[in-house]
């Protein structure tokens, strides 16, 4: 990753430490205090440079001159954002500082609302512009200089030497925070979290004493497992997957979680559970295959040392943290576990109700048992496929090419710029589409990428493992074809690259019709079909296009 870290005050001391990082290079800014400047003059350094991600790091009392009152304060926000924004491009990613008011000025100003508003004023155009643009991030200063203090973020003897405005400890946490979004931007977060019951969720054993089983309190020990669930619901708001795999009576241990008046999370927060008194290797590899995802997905949290070690032995794909030995540590563990395997640059309305389209997906598979045939099946689903603007959709569209590996023909992954150059290409056609059924909204689950040269070939085609199985594949491969033909296409090549995870999609093309032409020296195989024929394909799905 190449990174470019902009500032109006001297941010030298953060490049040395990013420097020392082996897996981004970085720009090297001549001077500092014009990072508008440098965006916005295309002839710069900077653009030599082509970053994929520009951190700005503002400190916002030498934005506004040191001026607090908040007219003119605002009025200088206003025209620094409105510039910022005319310096976009696209294909770069751009993270932003948050507000964070600093100086001598604050400790003589008595009145707090003073400093909130000029704060409030750079956050919400921030946030603002962030809504606006897939590529616009917020940078969590604040919470950094809050994590440290104050007092221990701050150099008045080095602000007075070099502009240098953060002590030596905030440099290196605010460098150490630059290389955790680079990697979060490109690396392939867990999906699912596993969560024994007893001593885990709660406090004691289920089933154990009919008065108190179990201790879930607002005070006390009690209250930090409360906390820790509405930690773990919070992830579930940000698209992690819940499931309960536990030893216990089953009957018991839903009576506290349906009733238990401190229980944060009901039954309904978790897309499945395993609530027996089976092996937990076993239930675990049982839920990756309900849930269709790898093993590597999962994390699993138990506070007994020897069910860690079991599912460390017998699942070493599976990551399993050390436990907090003291509950009030339960709140810092969850947030680290988030940070660590988890957290996304965004989150999509997909991750939002990933756990509600889990648990229609269980409703859809009792369907099928209920089914005489699997054609019968698909059309008592009752599915739409809607094809979506690409534009409108694309930090959808970049979650599915590069987060996705099962139904992933080439399991190639794209950059915010690569995927823009493809928008803009008059030879490149995306097709993305949302599915719809009688039980609930799929979301965007479908995409596929065809470039119109000297022939037409799909290079890119994924699809969530959410709805594989359901033949809409084969509604997307004739969404495809039609469209070439209607270019003048005569043959429609499919390009299949293998990887350990695709298997399931490796005989696609073949099932369709499609002759293997070639299989290149890289490995990557080619497939063709002639448009000519006459083409029949196995569609239980209405479309549409979004209108």
């Amino acid at each position: 990753m190449k990174v470019a870290l902009l500032s109006n005050i001297n941010a030298d001391p953060i490049n040395r430490y990013l420097n020392g990082c082996k897996d981004i290079e970085i720009y090297e800014p001549q001077g500092y205090g014009n990072e508008l400047g440098v965006l916005l003059n295309r002839d710069s350094s900077l653009y030599d440079f082509a970053p994929d991600m520009v951190f700005i790091i503002t400190d916002l009392m030498e934005l506004i001159g040191r001026d607090l009152e908040i007219t003119a304060a605002g009025k200088k926000i206003d025209e620094w954002f409105a510039l910022f924004e005319s310096s976009l491009s696209e294909g770069t990613v751009f993270y932003v500082s948050d507000a964070f008011v600093h100086g001598f000025e604050v400790d003589l100003v008595w009145e707090r609302s003073v400093i909130t508003a000029v704060e409030n004023k750079w956050d919400e155009n921030l946030y603002a512009l962030a809504n606006k643009y897939s590529n616009v991030r917020v940078f969590g200063l604040n919470r950094i200089i809050r994590l440290y203090g104050e007092s221990n973020a701050f150099s008045r003897k080095m602000w007075y030497m070099g502009k240098i405005l953060y002590s030596a400890v905030l440099q290196k946490a605010l460098a150490e925070e630059i290389i955790h979004r680079t990697e979060i931007e490109i690396r392939q977060p867990k999906k699912a979290l596993l969560l024994d019951l007893d001593n885990t969720l709660w406090r004691g054993l289920a089933g154990e004493n009919d008065i108190s089983p179990v201790i879930l309190s607002e005070d006390g020990v009690g209250l930090a497992y409360k906390n820790f669930q509405r930690g773990i619901k919070l992830l579930k708001s940000q698209g992690v997957i819940l499931g309960i795999v536990s030893k216990n009576n089953e009957d018991d241990a839903i009576s506290i979680i349906e009733n238990h008046p401190h229980m944060v999370l009901r039954l309904e927060d978790f897309a499945t559970y395993r609530i027996n008194w089976e092996n937990k290797a076993e239930n675990i590899v049982s839920i990756s295959k309900e849930l269709n995802i790898g093993l590597d997905s999962i994390v699993f949290i138990d506070d007994n040392k020897a069910e860690q070690a079991l599912i460390r032995e017998a699942l070493s794909q599976v990551y399993v943290p050390d436990f907090p030995v003291n509950p009030e540590e339960l709140s810092s563990f969850i947030a680290e576990i988030y940070r660590q395997c988890f957290e996304k640059p965004i989150v999509t309305d997909e991750d939002k109700n990933k756990t509600k389209q889990y648990r229609e997906n269980q409703t859809r598979k009792q369907l099928m048992k209920a089914s005489v045939d699997f054609a019968g099946y698909l059309d008592n689903l009752e599915m739409r496929m809607i094809r979506v603007n690409p534009e409108k959709h694309k930090e959808r569209l970049l979650q599915l090419v590069n987060k996705t590996n099962q139904f992933n023909l080439t399991t190639r992954r794209l950059t915010e710029q690569e995927l823009a150059n493809i928008l803009r290409d008059n030879n490149s056609e995306v097709f993305l589409y949302r599915v719809l059924d009688r039980f609930g909204d799929n979301g965007i689950v479908a995409a596929a990428m065809v470039e119109y040269r000297n022939e037409a070939v799909i290079t890119e085609f994924t699809m969530s493992c959410r709805v594989m199985g359901r033949k809409i594949e084969d509604a997307v491969i004739d969404d495809i074809e039609k469209y070439s033909a209607s270019r003048g296409y005569g043959e429609l090549v499919g390009i299949y690259i293998p990887t350990e995870k695709n298997k399931p999609v490796k005989d696609l093309y073949s099932s369709l019709g499609y002759k293997k032409r070639e299989v290149c020296d890289d490995g990557t195989f080619e497939f063709v079909i002639s448009l000519k024929d006459d083409l029949v394909r196995d569609i239980h799905v209405e479309r549409t296009t979004e209108v």
